[in-house]
């Protein structure tokens, strides 16, 4: 019986936050040692430059998005885990996805359609004005991406899944004008996903500047948590779930016995400083190991470096046995 594939993709535009570790690097890691799974992940750096146009984040956050997923448990003997632009076969196919992608399908797309949108609000004559090609295009590079390992299932959020289904669109285009090559992948939605919440009770992002980042000393980690908003109830009062983030984030740390023990000790008065003690613990017990992999990891980048290698190695393999056949099928082949 054949393996599932899964592929999944991590821009690098930033650095991992606790809402990216609970919400998709901890699940991601244990969905990947399943049996019967044979998962791809890669860091789209290409994905990256569209919209970050500074070299130092694109590459500061290669390093530490790669650490961070390593630290954490992903295994690069099961996972094929590689860096999108060590793939020169994924930009060749996306080339040649270009070239049979309809206009209209990218006129469609979300992100460009928002972009035009807000051209149109400002009262801007040209509705493309400041519209790059990067942004118009990348459903296409996102097609190959999936596309060139013959993913099965592609997982993200609902904010995504038109991405996967122009890569059917796109695919189901090829397989019928020129040869059956592509595998039609699925988008798989996980309605159990845990969307943490933040500092100030929205869910935790950057772009709200709610964050707890991931991998803080255990006293910088302490004066996040302290940063959580709370009431003004004073030690003793009886507090209620819901009257802080604090519960919420300590919940995704917790097994159901201690969520259960700590909301009995809120009910019974718990100070929210010792609250917010118990949950830095929480997270701290959790990620220390991980913390420390992690600073091993970024003090010597030559090892994530060979790691990435590694797995692109494997990649490619594969990758060029499949643009061999997408060649073939176009007509690009050796005259003989």
């Amino acid at each position: 019986m054949s393996k599932k594939r899964v592929l999944t993709g991590v821009t690098t535009t930033g650095i991992p936050h606790l809402g990216n570790y609970v919400g998709a690097i901890r699940p991601a890691v244990r969905a990947a040692q399943a049996d019967g799974t044979e998962s791809f992940l890669f860091l789209a750096d290409y994905h990256g430059i569209i919209k970050c146009h500074d070299p130092e984040m694109i590459h500061t956050s290669t390093q530490a998005v790669a650490a961070t997923w390593l630290a954490c448990g992903l295994d690069p003997e099961r996972t094929t885990f590689y860096r999108q632009s060590d793939i020169p076969e994924i930009m060749e196919l996306n080339w040649i996805l270009g070239c049979i992608t309809a206009k209209g399908l990218m006129n469609r797309a979300h992100a460009y359609k928002a972009a035009v949108q807000e051209n149109l609000d400002k009262g801007q004559e040209d509705q493309d004005h400041g519209i790059e090609m990067g942004l118009y295009s990348y459903p296409i590079l996102m097609s190959a991406d999936i596309l060139m390992f013959k993913a099965n299932e592609v997982p993200v959020g609902r904010d995504q899944i038109q991405h996967v289904e122009m890569a059917r669109d796109i695919a189901g285009r090829f397989n019928h004008r020129f040869k059956e090559v592509f595998t039609l992948p699925e988008v798989k939605i996980d309605e159990n996903i845990e969307l943490l919440v933040g500092l100030d009770g929205r869910k935790m992002s950057k772009s709200y500047g709610n964050t707890i980042p991931l991998f803080e000393t255990e006293k910088k980690l302490q004066k996040s948590v302290n940063k959580i908003i709370t009431n003004l109830k004073e030690p003793g009062e009886p507090k209620g779930t819901d009257e802080s983030p604090l519960f919420e984030i300590y919940k995704a740390f917790a097994t159901a016995d201690e969520t259960a023990a700590f909301a009995q000790a809120l009910s019974d008065g718990l100070a929210w400083g010792e609250a917010k003690k118990l949950l830095s613990a929480k997270i701290n017990a959790e990620l220390s190991d991980k913390r420390e992999r992690y600073n091993e990891l970024t003090a010597n980048p030559a090892q994530i470096e060979d790691i990435l290698q590694a797995g692109a190695a494997k990649a490619r393999k594969e990758a060029r046995v499949l643009l061999d056949e997408v060649r073939d099928a176009v007509g690009i082949r050796a005259l003989r």
